[in-house]
C-alpha cells in the first residue's frame, strides 16, 4: 500500500488565510493536479443571528478530526490535506472551517473534501450556541438528522 500524506489539523480561535493554506500544500509541487477547498462560514440565519459560539474540548477535538483526516488520507490518493476548525464566538460572515484537499486528480480531492465535511458536521466534538440578534439568551444547537444520515454513504469509519 502506498504511503499516504500526513494531514495537518488545527483547532484555533484565529481566522485562517485560505490562499496561504493552498500555497502551503502546493508550493514547489509538480504532482498536484487538483486542489479542492471547502470553507464553512457563519451565516446570519435571515438576520436573526448575532453570533455563533463554538466550544470544544482541547485535545479531544484535534484527536477526532485527526482520526477523520487520517481516514481520508488512507481512502484517497491525496498529496496534501489540511483541516482547520475555529472555536469561540463568530459573527455572521466569519470563517468557521476550512478543508483543503490536494491530489494528482480531481476526483480524489473532491471526494475526500466531501467525506471530511460530512464527518466534521456530525462527529467533530464541537458544541454550538446561537446568540440571537435581539439580545435574548443564546440556545444550544441540536444535531441535525440529515447530517447524521449523510454519513451512511461512507460506510463505517
Amino acid at each position: 500500500m502506498a504511503e499516504h500524506c500526513q494531514p495537518l489539523v488545527r483547532v484555533e480561535a484565529n481566522d485562517f488565510d485560505i490562499a496561504a493554506e493552498i500555497d502551503r500544500l502546493t508550493a514547489g509541487r509538480q504532482d498536484v493536479g487538483a486542489v479542492v477547498t471547502f470553507t464553512g462560514r457563519c451565516r446570519d440565519e435571515g438576520g436573526r443571528l448575532a453570533a455563533l459560539e463554538l466550544e470544544h474540548y482541547p485535545g479531544m477535538a484535534e484527536a477526532e478530526i485527526g482520526r477523520i483526516a487520517d481516514e481520508a488520507a488512507e481512502r484517497w490518493p491525496l498529496t496534501g490535506l489540511t483541516v482547520i476548525h475555529r472555536f469561540g464566538k463568530l459573527r455572521p460572515g466569519e470563517n468557521i472551517v476550512l478543508v483543503v484537499a490536494a491530489s494528482t486528480h480531481r476526483k480524489a480531492a473532491l471526494e475526500a473534501a466531501d467525506f471530511l465535511m460530512d464527518f466534521l458536521k456530525s462527529r467533530a466534538p464541537f458544541w454550538k450556541k446561537e446568540h440571537p440578534a435581539g439580545g435574548e439568551d443564546g440556545r444550544w444547537v441540536e444535531a441535525k438528522a440529515q447530517d447524521e444520515e449523510a454519513l451512511g454513504r461512507w460506510g463505517k469509519v
